[in-house]
Order: C-alpha cells, then structure tokens, then sequence
C-alpha cells in the first residue's frame, strides 16, 4: 500500500459560500487528462478532506478530485447547529458552483455517504454517480441515545475521551500496528474538532433517514463496507444496496469502518467502476 503523503501534491485550496454564508473550503485536484471523470469526496464524522490521501494517491493521475471540508469540520467555517442532511447536500452544490462543475461522481465515507445521499436525491442532475462507503441511510430510532451520549461527553470531556473507542471502530489491530502513520493523521483530525459542531453533527446522523426515496435513485451506485465494520455494519449497506436499482455490493474482507483509509486500492477499483458506466 503506497501511504505516500498527499501534501507532495499540487492542489489547489478554494473556498464556497453556502447559502447562509458559512465559508466551506475544499481542494482541487486536476488530473493531467482533460477529459477525466470528475469526483468529489465527502469525509466520515469529524474528520476532514485529508481522511482521503490515500485515495488520492490513488486516483490523482485518472480523475479529477475534489476534497471538502464540511461545515463544521476541518479548515470550514465552525457555524453552529443545527445541522441537517439536506444543509450539507446543499452545501456541496454551492461547492460545486465554486469549482465550476456542473457535476460528478459523489463518493462518501460514513457521514459523507450520508451526504452523497442527500445529495444525490436533492440534486440528481448533478450526480453522475454515487460511491457510498461504510455508511447507512439510517442508523435508527434506538441509535439517537448512543448519539447523544458521544456529543454529551464530546461536550463536558473533551473530544479525546472519545479516542478510544473511535481507533477500535475506524481500524483493525492490524492496520493499527501497521500504518502508525495514516492512524495518527486521522486522530490529529478527530482531535481538532470543535465539540459543539461534533455534537450537531452527531443530532444530524441520529436524526438521518433517507430511505424512503432511495428508489428515485437511478444514478450508477457503488456501495461498499468493510467485513469487521460495526459502525455501519453489512446489514446497513445491504439495505441502501437493495433499495437503489441497480446498485453493485462489495464487502471488503479484513477492513472495518474506514476503509478508504485501510483498503484505497480496493476503494479506487469501485469509483473507476462508477466512472465506466457513465
């Protein structure tokens, strides 16, 4: 696995306003043919447009890519809650007008693929195509205590007593001892966050369901999820899977809830997938 830093990159920073004004920044990557599909990647909860250098390095040379920072999240602006589905899918639009795309391919990981939901329902000519990665259309009504537990001490202690229990969820032990590195950078992320906009964030995902329209979906749809992810386990990517016609499944073996960050190779192989349908 190449875990070259996407820092030795050119990317070129941007920002959007959205429609209330928040400031979302993102980065352009062009790739060196013109023609390339174009692809935007959302980040999972807490996390930030650098969750994705490993698929970068990936992708850099066959595609063009746009990272974004969600509002709330990374180097955007910390707008308080509340916070919606619908506001972040909005959000990307404006993004996109930014960028001075018309539309792309939107992949996701957890939240974003919440996200890439939204927006592929709230903006379907703009979605060539969906990659929806380790991630659900709802995590359900008896999941909103456990979400508004982790806010709760995210609030009173502080994002690093979540630490713990997020390593667990987002890598196996393996890839833990064995790409100290890429673990690291995503703790930095997690760490950074503002625990106010952590804890809107966390009401959206509680709030999140997106189910009942997802047969209006007729993009090519990639879904993918991790074998030991118990975040958003199988069952979860089984369900979006079933209700978008045509959607292709795979299970990652050996990979949990990040695995654009364990398995690029393997997540690269499904965006390109998507690319070839259009």
């Amino acid at each position: 696995m190449n875990m070259k830093q996407v820092s030795s990159l050119a990317a070129r920073l941007m920002s959007a306003r959205a429609a209330d004004g928040c400031e979302i920044t993102f980065d352009l990557y062009s790739s060196p043919a013109p023609d390339a599909p174009r692809v935007v990647l959302i980040h999972a909860l807490a996390m930030a447009a650098r969750q994705w250098d490993e698929l970068v390095q990936e992708l850099r040379d066959t595609c063009h890519l746009l990272t974004v920072d969600c509002r709330g999240h990374g180097r955007s602006e910390k707008r308080p809650g509340p916070y919606t589905g619908d506001l972040f899918a909005d959000d990307l639009a404006c993004v996109l007008d930014a960028a001075g795309w018309s539309s792309a391919i939107v992949a996701g990981c957890s939240m974003g693929g919440c996200v890439a939901q939204a927006f592929g329902l709230r903006h379907p000519p703009r979605t060539d195509g969906l990659v929806l990665i380790d991630t659900t259309a709802s995590y359900g009504v008896a999941a909103m205590p456990k979400w508004a537990e982790r806010a709760q001490r995210a609030a009173t202690q502080g994002m690093a007593a979540l630490v713990d229990f997020q390593l667990d969820r987002w890598f196996t032990d393996a890839f833990r001892a064995e790409q100290p590195a890429a673990v690291q950078r995503c703790l930095d992320i997690f760490l950074a966050n503002d625990p106010a906009c952590y804890g809107a964030t966390c009401d959206m995902l509680a709030k999140a369901d997106l189910r009942a329209h997802l047969d209006t979906i007729t993009c090519p749809t990639a879904v993918i999820v991790g074998e030991e992810d118990y975040a958003t386990p199988i069952a979860m990517a089984q369900d979006i899977s079933a209700r978008i016609a045509g959607a292709k499944l795979t299970i990652l073996p050996k990979a949990r809830h990040f695995s654009p960050v364990e398995r690029p190779h393997a997540i690269a192989d499904e965006v390109l997938w998507v690319a070839q349908q259009l």
